[in-house]
């Protein structure tokens, strides 16, 4: 699989594509709601991409950026093939992709973006915000950009504008990939990944970052996974901020059927996953109790 993500015109997301699968999604665009492809790398760097357009009958437009708006180039093609090629070739980071055809520099004037001006009490708690957000690991960009632009506003004041939320949030998401570009092999995150994904297999909806807290989990829990599933397990937002603050992880979990003893079996089965995955889980075998993950050594890798 690439590490990419794939944007169509329609809003789907395609993480994890193949070379194969990226293929079929450039042959597929030209129709209706069917226009373009974007693709970026994971972690999603700000202002690096590669793009297509093609509407059925005319050429395909290709176009790359590398960072700044004076570094955006483009190029038509009258068929997929090279496109393909030079697509396939920047998502493998591979020396030459864009050789052999005639690009063209584009100038992309854009509005200056005003200096964000805060007093210091609230660039602080600001920041902070942010921070958090990017050390939990769930984020896009987007969603980043809208709690800088958001979470400071207090009745008509809105002190943060769309293009400062935006330029704000791409400065501190770079600088947390930056800081994730050093570490090696697999993290705590990736391993709860790993269980939750045995457990999903095993028959129980395992979500990570799932709602906003305990009583919207429990509400919606029942619609997020296979009709068939026995049990689940889930944890919140405000569990993965007490994550990431170094306070270890809360599981929660049940059984469909709202007996005790299947949630305890449920119980059994998460604490079995984590230990495959060579986690530590704190739980007396009491189903009224949380699952409890710790030491847990946050460090959640930021995809886009």
């Amino acid at each position: 699989m690439l590490a990419i993500t794939a944007h169509t015109e329609s809003g789907a997301r395609h993480p994890r594509v193949t070379a194969e699968a990226l293929a079929e999604l450039i042959h597929g665009i030209g129709g209706p709601d069917n226009h373009f492809l974007i693709v970026e790398r994971m972690p999603e760097v700000p202002d690096f991409y590669i793009q297509v357009w093609h509407e059925t009958g005319g050429e395909y437009t290709l176009e790359h950026r590398v960072g700044s708006a004076d570094r955006h180039f483009q190029v038509l093609l009258d068929r997929p093939e090279p496109v393909i090629a030079a697509m396939t070739g920047w998502a493998r980071l591979q020396d030459g992709w864009d050789d052999g055809l005639d690009w063209t520099r584009l100038a992309l004037a854009g509005e200056p973006v005003p200096p964000l001006v805060l007093d210091e009490d609230d660039r602080v708690q600001l920041e902070g915000r942010l921070r958090q957000t990017l050390v939990g690991g769930y984020p896009s960009r987007a969603e980043l950009a809208e709690l800088a632009e958001d979470y400071l506003v207090s009745g008509d004041r809105r002190p943060v504008s769309p293009a400062q939320a935006r330029e704000l949030a791409d400065r501190m998401w770079r600088e947390r990939v930056e800081e994730q570009a050093a570490w090696e092999g697999e993290t705590d995150p990736d391993r709860l990944t790993r269980a939750f994904a045995t457990l999903e297999a095993a028959g129980i909806t395992a979500r990570e970052n799932f709602t906003c807290c305990r009583s919207c989990g429990e509400s919606e829990i029942g619609g997020a996974g296979s009709s068939e599933a026995r049990g689940f397990v889930y944890f919140h937002t405000q569990s993965t901020d007490a994550a990431a603050a170094g306070h270890g992880l809360t599981l929660l979990y049940g059984g469909f059927d709202g007996s005790a003893d299947t949630t305890a079996a449920i119980g059994r089965e998460v604490v079995a996953a984590l230990a495959e995955v060579g986690l530590p889980a704190a739980w007396d075998g009491d189903p009224a109790q949380a699952v409890e993950v710790r030491p847990l050594d946050w460090r959640r890798r930021l995809v886009g």
